[in-house]
């Protein structure tokens, strides 16, 4: 059983390796914190913390870094969460306030958390699969191209350019645009997706317009099945490159891994959250997606009613206090800033 005393030797070991890269010894420990005991009282509380594989030495006689158990030992019973500076929570504000759709505000968001922590960010889209289809848009740019916008009622917003068949004219246009708003306006995007999936089932005609309509028609299906998919929108890759000394093995998984999502959806998917929202999964709790290097945190937050996920992937010596503080404080701002949106609407 590890002591009171061994718990802050232990904090202390974490905060100090985070600080200076460099394992910790017992004199550091005594010259740094006030511990009022000797080093060779701080040596047997490390020893004793050595024997339940919470610090470990990398080399012979060399100090002691934490182990992936060590820093959960800490993130769970150690760590006190920072409060931002002025300057950090400005910041935010500066980086989240100011118009934009859900896409260009998921944008900053992770472009100001990455900033803030000199980590890889992550957020989640909210689930779409239940929004609701509020319009569908034209922008005619004549003769055969047509920009199709589709918005939902949580705000996400989709914009592709349609190639038609044969140039039509504006009247053409706006009959095809409410051929297509009557197939999915009002809808949920599960349903207008289906009704959309009915039309294009039935057979073709030559007519302009139906020609025109099920081009179209295609375009919308393939967005509203995009609103139906998780994704994530991710900044800060290059830190990981910058910080390719705080892994052992190769950074190639986590490369891999922000390339393909689906990784990263599944892990951040399967975190348990505590009472403020917060969760954290550290190094080798991550090998089953392969990342056993590697640390993520994250945090909820809420989109009209559906709940997704902001947070962090970084190597397992992290600021943890500081990180999980910065994840927390931009759910929070970014919930407040979608419950604005939502009820100006």
């Amino acid at each position: 059983m590890v002591s009171e005393r061994g718990l802050q030797v232990l904090r202390a070991i974490v905060q100090d390796y985070v600080d200076t890269h460099e394992p910790v010894g017992s004199k550091s420990i005594v010259d740094r914190h006030q511990f009022g005991v000797s080093a060779a009282t701080i040596r047997n509380d490390m020893a004793l913390l050595e024997d339940e594989d919470l610090i470990v030495a990398p080399h012979t006689s060399s100090g002691r870094v934490p182990t992936d158990k060590g820093y959960r030992v800490f993130v769970d019973h150690l760590a006190e969460l920072r409060p931002l500076t002025a300057a950090q929570r400005t910041a935010i504000a500066s980086f989240l306030d100011g118009p934009g759709d859900l896409d260009d505000l998921l944008v900053r968001t992770v472009r100001s958390l990455t900033q803030l922590t000199g980590q890889v960010a992550i957020v989640q889209y909210p689930s779409f699969a239940r929004a609701n289809v509020s319009h569908v848009e034209f922008v005619h740019l004549g003769a055969r191209r047509v920009v199709v916008i589709v918005v939902t009622d949580t705000g996400r917003v989709s914009q592709r350019l349609a190639f038609l068949r044969e140039e039509l004219d504006e009247a053409e246009v706006a009959r095809v645009k409410r051929g297509v708003g009557d197939l999915v306006t009002g809808k949920s995007v599960r349903d207008g997706a289906q009704a959309l999936a009915e039309f294009l089932a039935t057979a073709a005609t030559d007519e302009r317009i139906d020609q025109a309509l099920r081009t179209v028609a295609h375009i919308v299906a393939e967005e509203l099945e995009e609103f139906r998919q998780d994704k994530l929108v991710m900044a800060g890759s290059a830190t990981l490159a910058r910080r390719e000394a705080d892994f052992r093995g190769s950074i190639y998984p986590l490369l891999e891994a922000i390339e393909e999502q689906v990784t990263l959806l599944r892990l951040m998917g399967e975190m348990v959250a505590d009472e403020q929202g917060l969760a954290a999964s550290i190094g080798r709790e991550n090998e089953p997606f392969g990342l056993p290097e590697a640390s993520v945190i994250a945090g909820d937050y809420d989109a009209t009613g559906t709940r997704a996920r902001v947070g962090l992937l970084g190597p397992t010596r992290m600021d943890y206090p500081t990180n999980l503080a910065a994840v927390r404080a931009v759910a929070h701002y970014l919930s407040r800033l979608l419950d604005e949106d939502e009820k100006s609407r």
